[in-house]
């Protein structure tokens, strides 16, 4: 017999769907039962809370989403932003070469920098642009952007008045020894204008020109138009110093500049001739106190009734960029008048 306190509180019979297998019984006392009623409430408050919570869950599970697509397109606008900062920066090395080049337009045609309309005065000085510890900041790219625009407006001004320039006085553009007189890249600037060691005596001496090292027999070009006032070899009778220019052809560009072309091999002009910009006048040679084939390249300016003085040709070379070409015109802008050369004979300034 089972005593009241042991006889089962709950009873539960699970009926099998096929009869063949009978009923099985669960009993439960107190305590058992109430076990299984706080598993019961327990499970069904954690689906409670679950249920509460799953709104919530979903929330940030998109919040996760979108935060990883921020990301993503964080690092394309940066990656976007830095290909803009490097254009921008060749922008403004860009910018800077032509403000050179216009420059050397102005030192060309003489033309007061200080009397210059554009803004900013002339040379443009460029705001500095402060350093960044991330080149590609977004403020960094805004001081770029800044620093080109006002560049181009600066340039745009001057050009605007360079053409007003070109366009009253046409003679004066054309008669202007603005070109190389070597084309393309085939050749080298190995001994520059200015004082120098000469290759023969070894002694310090003044330079008159540029040396331009070519192949032998490459076209000798009128760097502007002019009128051929000697063609050939000096006689030594006359001048040592004019007969070591080898074979030379001298042109005069109005009354404002006279270019020379020394060590010449085939001159191709004679004596009165008039020659346009880029006509070819002779070919590169080794004739002369020369050490290898090259052109010694002249150019002297007459200034007021002084004589012709030579003056820096790669200033006035303006289709082609010289290595050094900012201290170039740095030292024009500063350096004294050039001393102690060859003064031309008289039968070569007429």
């Amino acid at each position: 017999m089972i005593s009241s306190k042991q006889r089962p509180l709950f009873e539960i019979q699970i009926h099998a769907p096929d009869i063949r297998r009978g009923v099985r019984y669960l009993f439960f006392n107190r305590w058992q039962a109430a076990g299984l009623l706080l598993l019961g409430l327990g499970s069904l408050g954690a689906i409670g809370w679950a249920l509460w919570n799953t709104p919530q869950a979903v929330r940030d599970l998109h919040s996760v989403e979108e935060l990883d697509g921020l990301e993503t397109m964080r690092v394309e606008q940066q990656h976007r932003l830095a290909l803009l900062t490097t254009r921008l920066e060749e922008l403004a090395v860009q910018s800077e070469e032509l403000g050179q080049r216009m420059e050397k337009i102005y030192l060309a045609y003489g033309l007061s920098q200080e009397g210059s309309i554009g803004q900013g005065g002339f040379p443009f000085v460029p705001e500095v642009v402060p350093s960044s510890s991330n080149p590609a900041s977004l403020l960094h790219a805004t001081q770029l952007k800044n620093q080109v625009t006002e560049r181009v407006q600066v340039l745009d001004t001057f050009l605007q008045e360079i053409a007003a320039f070109e366009e009253v006085n046409v003679q004066q553009a054309h008669s202007t020894p603005s070109l190389s007189p070597l084309r393309g890249e085939d050749f080298v600037l190995t001994s520059p204008f200015g004082t120098r060691r000469n290759p023969f005596t070894k002694g310090s001496d003044f330079h008159a020109g540029i040396d331009l090292a070519a192949p032998s027999g490459s076209p000798i070009h009128a760097p502007a138009d002019g009128v051929v006032v000697f063609a050939g070899r000096y006689d030594l009778r006359r001048s040592v110093g004019w007969w070591r220019y080898g074979n030379l052809v001298v042109l005069r560009h109005d009354e404002r500049f006279i270019t020379l072309f020394g060590h010449c091999d085939e001159v191709k002009v004679k004596r009165g001739d008039q020659v346009r910009q880029g006509d070819v006048i002779a070919t590169v040679g080794n004739t002369g106190w020369s050490t290898n084939s090259h052109l010694h390249y002249e150019v002297r300016r007459k200034l007021d009734l002084e004589d012709y003085r030579p003056v820096d040709p790669r200033i006035y070379i303006l289709d082609h960029r010289w290595r050094d070409e900012e201290k170039m015109l740095i030292r024009a802008r500063s350096a004294p008048d050039a001393s102690n050369f060859e003064p031309l004979p008289q039968r070569l300034s007429r």
